[in-house]
C-alpha cells in the first residue's frame, strides 16, 4: 500500500470566541482560504496540485453550512477544479479529515490532499444547528443525553478524580502554553491572520490566561452543577444509567475546561511521488488511524478504547510511543487516559492544551496533529499519537512517526 506522509501543518492563532474577540469579524470562509493559501504558498504549489479538500466543521449551519470546504476553495487561491468535502464527526473532525484523507493517499485515491478544519465559535454558536440525540425525546431518552459537561463530571465521579487534580491539569496547561509561545515552539507553524490591508489582526492565542492559579481556578463555581440537580435533573437521569453512582460530583468549571474560540488549521498530505515533484520532503507519516463508538452518556472516554484498539490493530504497545496529544475538552478526559495507560503526564500535551488556548471544534483534530509533529521534531522523537473525545459517544485517534 502507497504510504501517506505529512508535508506541512499550519494553524492559525486561536482567538476568543465572542464578540470581542480578535477573529470576529473573520468569516469562517476567509479564515479557512486563508490556511489554504498558506500551504500552497509555504509548499510552491500549482493551484491544481491537490486531489481534494476535505474541511471538518461541526455547526454546519449559516455560513459555516453549504460544504463548506467548497466554498473556501473557490475563495482561495486554489484552482476551482479542485472539489471539496465538509465532514462532521464532532470534535474530531479535523482529525477525521486528515485521517480520511491520508486513507485515500494510501489507497491510491490521488497524490495529494489538503484537510484539516475550521469552527468560527464566536460567529456561528455551538448547537445552533440542533441534534436529534438532545432535542428529540425518544432518542435523548433511549440513550440517556446528558450534556458534554455532566459526561465529563460522570468521568470524574466514576474514576475518583477530584476538584484539586482538575483544577491542576487546568494550571499546568496553562504554564505549559505559556512556556511554548514564549519559546517560539508554535511559531513554525502559526500563520498570522491579516486584513486586507496586511495589518496584523492576531498572531498568538489569545485565550489563555497564564496567571492563572489553584486559588484563582478554586473561587470559580461548578458550571454544570445546577442544571445537573435543577431542572432538567441531568444528574438523576445519568444515576438511571449509572444506578452504582450515589451521586455526580461536579469539579468542572470554565478554568477546567476547554476554552470557546475561533480557529483553523489544515495538514498537507500526500504519497512520495507528489513529494518529488514538488522538491518537498515529508515531515513524517501517518502510521496509523482509528475511530470508535462508545458509551453516548458518559460519552467523554473515547481516547481510552480507541488507542487500545489502535494499538492492537499495529501490534503497538503505549510505551512505543514517544509522546501524546489528548485534547483537554475537559480535565477528566486527561486524567483518565493517563490513568487508564499509567502514561508519565510529563510527555501529555506537553505545550498545553485546549484549556489553556481553547478548542476550536472543527479545527481542533488537525492542531493537535501539527502540534504533535512539531514537538516530536523539537526533541527529535519518532512517534506520538493524538486522539479526541467525541460528542454523543466516539473516540478517533492518529499515530504519526516521523520519516
Amino acid at each position: 500500500m502507497t504510504e501517506a506522509y505529512i508535508y506541512d501543518a499550519v494553524r492559525t492563532p486561536r482567538g476568543k470566541g465572542r464578540k470581542d474577540g480578535s477573529l470576529h469579524e473573520v468569516t469562517s470562509v476567509r479564515l479557512s482560504a486563508l490556511t489554504l493559501n498558506a500551504l500552497k504558498e509555504r509548499n510552491n504549489l500549482e493551484g491544481h496540485a491537490v486531489e481534494d479538500v476535505i474541511w471538518g466543521n461541526v455547526t454546519q449551519v449559516m455560513e459555516q453550512g453549504g460544504c463548506l470546504a467548497r466554498t473556501a476553495v473557490l475563495a482561495s487561491d486554489l484552482d476551482q477544479s479542485i472539489p471539496g468535502l465538509a465532514i462532521n464527526r464532532f470534535c474530531a473532525s479535523g482529525m477525521e479529515a486528515v485521517n480520511l484523507a491520508a486513507n485515500q493517499v494510501k489507497g491510491g485515491a490521488g497524490e495529494a490532499y489538503i484537510a484539516g478544519g475550521v469552527e468560527m465559535m464566536g460567529r456561528v454558536a455551538m448547537g445552533s444547528d440542533g441534534a436529534a440525540i438532545a432535542v428529540d425525546p425518544s432518542i435523548a431518552m433511549e440513550t440517556y443525553f446528558v450534556p458534554q459537561g455532566i459526561s465529563a463530571d460522570i468521568i470524574a465521579t466514576e474514576y475518583g478524580f477530584t476538584r484539586d487534580q482538575a483544577d491542576a491539569l487546568a494550571m499546568e496547561s496553562q504554564r505549559r502554553a505559556k512556556e511554548a509561545w514564549d519559546e517560539g515552539r508554535f511559531t513554525k507553524s502559526v500563520i498570522p491572520v491579516r486584513d486586507q490591508n496586511g495589518l496584523t489582526i492576531l498572531d498568538h492565542d489569545e485565550y489563555m490566561r497564564p496567571g492563572t492559579d489553584m486559588q484563582s481556578l478554586g473561587g470559580l463555581n461548578p458550571a454544570f452543577q445546577m442544571m445537573g440537580e435543577q431542572m432538567p435533573g441531568f444528574d438523576k437521569i445519568a444515576m438511571l444509567k449509572y444506578p452504582h453512582l450515589e451521586r455526580i460530583n461536579h469539579i468542572h468549571h470554565a478554568g477546567n475546561s476547554s476554552g470557546i474560540v475561533d480557529g483553523a488549521a489544515g495538514v498537507l498530505i500526500g504519497n512520495k511521488e507528489f513529494g518529488e515533484k514538488y522538491g518537498l520532503k515529508p515531515r513524517a507519516r501517518i502510521k496509523a488511524t482509528a475511530k470508535i463508538g462508545t458509551d453516548p452518556t458518559i460519552m467523554l472516554t473515547g481516547p481510552v478504547p480507541v488507542t487500545e484498539k489502535i494499538l492492537a490493530d499495529n501490534g503497538m504497545k503505549i510505551g512505543d510511543l514517544d509522546l501524546f496529544e489528548v485534547n483537554e475538552a475537559f480535565a477528566s478526559v486527561v486524567l483518565r487516559f493517563q490513568q487508564a495507560f499509567d502514561v508519565d503526564p510529563a510527555l501529555v500535551n506537553v505545550n498545553g492544551g485546549s484549556i489553556a488556548m481553547g478548542h476550536p471544534l472543527g479545527a481542533t483534530g488537525a492542531i493537535i496533529i501539527g502540534t504533535l509533529l512539531d514537538e516530536l521534531e523539537r526533541r527529535d522523537l519518532e512517534t506520538g499519537l493524538a486522539t479526541l473525545c467525541i460528542a454523543s459517544g466516539m473516540g478517533a485517534a492518529t499515530i504519526i512517526e516521523r520519516v
